[in-house]
């Protein structure tokens, strides 16, 4: 498994293309709500990406998927599609991924999880599911192993009741949307694809957890992945880069506390 080495030039428009996701959920943040249509949330942030920042979004026709952002709702585990017949209600959970293309070339990709109204089990589910991204992100510098980053996700997880969707994983990202290596969210790698991080490299964490097995079925729209037993499922995502002493978060959102990683 070969994972490039971004140089500083590139890690500068890796910054910009992660604050421009950022910025996506700041715009997203003011509009999720009960009764708003997943179609008019894609709308809302492919004019966003277009018109305000001057990008694309990577999403959109990439391996045919035909809309701007992907919104998995309840038990979607990811790549949920846009529709403007699926109105949100109370009780609800959805995770919105947002990747943007800058006109650079570089990708910014992230996901975050919004419960509408309230939801109890829903709640703790995406605390949980954040945890798991939060303790894999504090173990990121140059050293760790890839194993290692899938270990702590999968004991928080497991140790909450909760199981890790094996079918999916995070990625190496840049100029390309997805590249070495691929990051598994449990204690799964073969000893030759058990890399160590190196400063420069760039990839995203986004561990999908369920509430309850782990097992996923891709429905016939070809995308839409949920899970098998219909239990809930969350999932968190950021894009980061190594650096000589740990990690920067580059889709960081200013509502976040990171204080608790090493630079």
């Amino acid at each position: 498994m070969n994972a490039s080495i971004k140089t500083p030039d590139e890690i500068i428009k890796m910054r910009e293309a992660g604050r421009q996701a950022a910025a996506v959920f700041a715009l997203l943040d003011q509009h999720v709500r009960a009764g708003v249509s997943t179609g008019e949330l894609d709308r809302l942030c492919h004019d966003f990406i277009v018109n305000e920042l001057g990008s694309v979004p990577a999403p959109l026709n990439y391996h045919g998927f035909p809309k701007s952002i992907c919104t998995s709702i309840n038990h979607v585990v990811c790549h949920g599609i846009p529709d403007d017949g699926k109105t949100l209600r109370k009780g609800d959970i959805m995770n919105i991924d947002v990747t943007v293309k800058t006109a650079d070339g570089y990708h910014g990709d992230s996901s975050k999880m919004y419960v509408i109204g309230e939801s109890i089990q829903g709640e703790r589910l995406c605390r949980v599911t954040q945890e798991c991204l939060y303790k894999s992100m504090a173990l990121v510098r140059p050293g760790t192993r890839l194993s290692e980053i899938g270990r702590v996700i999968q004991q928080h997880a497991e140790a909450n009741g909760y199981s890790v969707v094996r079918d999916f994983c995070g990625h190496g990202i840049g100029s390309v949307f997805h590249e070495e290596p691929q990051v598994l969210h449990y204690d799964g790698y073969a000893p030759e694809a058990d890399i160590a991080l190196a400063e420069g490299m760039c990839f995203t964490i986004e561990p999908m957890i369920n509430a309850g097995g782990y097992r996923t079925k891709v429905l016939r729209d070809g995308w839409t992945a949920v899970t098998r037993d219909k239990s809930l499922s969350a999932q968190w995502e950021h894009t980061l880069v190594v650096t000589a002493t740990g990690v920067e978060v580059l889709t960081a959102r200013p509502e976040e506390d990171l204080s608790f990683l090493q630079g």
